[in-house]
Parts: structure tokens; C-alpha cells; sequence
């Protein structure tokens, strides 16, 4: 199961920072751009927090932080990931893995995270986001449907 997650991290992590590479030069040169009008726009958003923005006053010192703390969390992912032996546990846990270690670079190299997927309807907009982020919020969720399914399964089967 290591490989479907590890494969999975590192599709996740290629594809985040590809996309970060090609979107960061051309949204500086051409700004916002409408891609669906009254749905979707690409953007420029330069995130130091944490996510939505949180903490982001903290300066290169946070950034730093941030990452390592990534880091430690890809690592933990990573030992736990060795023992698993379902594939799509293995999978939500590569996706994270991925997205947590493309964020961490994104910190390291730029001092902020690039974010640049601006989903709206009219005037409400969900805050920017990036491939790395989606990820890890695919992954997490399919945690916790699987965490709260296979409880409720093992509930049924017990007297």
C-alpha cells in the first residue's frame, strides 16, 4: 500500500508545482483573469498563513515554522502509511502527504504559498486556492467518510 500513496504524493506534488511554476509567471503577467464568468477566476494570492490566510502576519519566521511543522506531519503521515493495508487509506493519505509537501516548498522557496483557483458565485468567493490544497482536503475528507463508515459498519456487527 506504501506505493499507492507515495505514487500518490508524488503525482501530487509534481502536478502542484508545475502548475505553481507556469500559473505564478502568468497571472503576473496578465493579473486576474476571468475564466467562467459569475464562477471561476484565476487569481494571484500570495498566502503566509496558515490557510484562509490565518497567521499570516507572521513573517519569514512563520514560513519557516510552517514548513518544518509540514514536514513533521508528512513524516508522521509517511510511518503511518507503511502500515496500512487499505488502498484508499493509502491513497487520502498520499494526497495529503503530496499536498502538505508542495505547500512546504512553496514556503521555503517563495516565503508564501501560491494560490491562484478563485471558485465564486456572484460576489461570495471561497478563499484562493491550489492543486497541493485541494489534495489535502480530498484526502482528509476521504479520512474521515472512511473513520466514520467503518465505525458505524463495526457497530452493526457487534451484539
Amino acid at each position: 500500500m506504501a506505493r499507492i500513496g507515495l505514487g500518490a504524493a508524488l503525482i501530487v506534488y509534481v502536478l502542484d508545482q508545475l502548475s505553481k511554476i507556469v500559473l505564478v509567471e502568468h497571472m503576473q503577467e496578465v493579473g486576474r483573469q476571468v475564466v467562467i464568468p459569475g464562477l471561476f477566476n484565476l487569481v494571484m494570492v500570495w498566502n503566509t498563513g496558515i490557510s484562509f490566510g490565518i497567521g499570516r502576519d507572521g513573517g519569514p519566521i512563520a514560513a519557516w515554522m510552517l514548513a518544518g511543522l509540514a514536514l513533521i506531519i508528512a513524516v508522521g503521515l509517511t510511518l503511518w502509511l507503511m502500515r496500512m493495508r487499505r488502498p484508499k487509506l493509502a491513497l487520502a493519505v498520499g494526497l495529503i502527504i503530496g499536498g502538505a509537501l508542495g505547500n512546504a516548498t512553496d514556503r521555503v522557496a517563495r516565503g508564501a504559498v501560491a494560490d491562484f483557483f478563485d471558485f465564486h458565485l456572484a460576489n461570495t468567493h471561497w478563499p484562493a486556492f491550489n492543486i497541493a490544497d485541494s489534495a489535502i482536503v480530498v484526502g482528509a475528507i476521504t479520512l474521515l467518510v472512511d473513520g466514520l463508515w467503518r465505525r458505524r459498519d463495526t457497530n452493526k456487527n457487534e451484539p
